[in-house]
């Protein structure tokens, strides 16, 4: 069964996201929509005509800090903080078979099955983590950031550490300027040697990707 895709109105009134998209709504001038693979199927980004409310959960402004502070622009020196638009066409590279890149939403699951950026991949933040100490507070921690950094990053294993020749350009993104998770994961691989070339920032994440009509995808 192909997965739910809706647009921010879809979600809302209950209409198909067809019937809701159709329309001169483009996402640029020049650019009308975009095909993703998401969950092995063909999803086509587009834009809602009519965006007049915020889907629950990215209405509430009043966060309290911390730990729901403001994220700077540029997350680390090196690092590259993109918009919608570059996003998109690192979710297109990919879809079309660039395996060199990979979009990472970094929320938890439980997130996550409220509606994601389709085309994105769910590493889960505390799955990457450190501690402020800079180290793994149980073995089986360190483990499971050892297999995601060889499994889906492309990072390889050596006796003097970590050979990232071959890794992934990894775009992260979380809750919005307000959520440090994908910048505090950003940090973290960047503590590990990861290249910040190949480190990409959306710091908008979901609140912004939502609030422009954006496509949302669950399971």
């Amino acid at each position: 069964m192909k997965p739910f895709i809706y647009t921010i109105a879809a979600l809302l009134l209950g209409t198909s996201a067809a019937a809701v998209a159709a329309g001169d709504n483009r996402i640029s001038a020049d650019l009308a929509d975009v095909d993703v693979i998401h969950n092995g199927k063909i999803v086509t980004i587009g834009r809602a005509n009519d965006n007049s409310d915020m889907p629950r959960g990215y209405d509430n402004i009043a966060r309290h800090c911390p730990p729901f502070c403001i994220q700077p622009m540029q997350v680390l020196p090196g690092v590259e903080t993109v918009g919608e638009l570059e996003l998109l066409g690192y979710l297109k590279r990919r879809s079309e078979g660039d395996d060199s890149v990979l979009v990472i939403d970094s929320r938890t699951p439980d997130w996550t099955s409220r509606g994601t950026i389709p085309g994105a991949v769910n590493v889960p933040w505390n799955r990457i983590n450190t501690d402020v100490g800079g180290s793994f507070a149980i073995d089986s921690e360190a483990g499971s950031l050892e297999q995601i950094m060889h499994d889906q990053f492309g990072a390889v294993r050596t006796a003097s550490g970590w050979d990232f020749s071959n890794a992934k350009l990894l775009v992260l993104f979380c809750n919005g300027a307000w959520c440090g998770q994908s910048s505090m994961n950003i940090r973290t691989l960047a503590k590990l040697g990861y290249p910040t070339h190949k480190l990409k920032w959306y710091r908008g994440g979901m609140q912004e990707w939502v609030s422009l009509g954006l496509s949302i995808a669950r399971p």
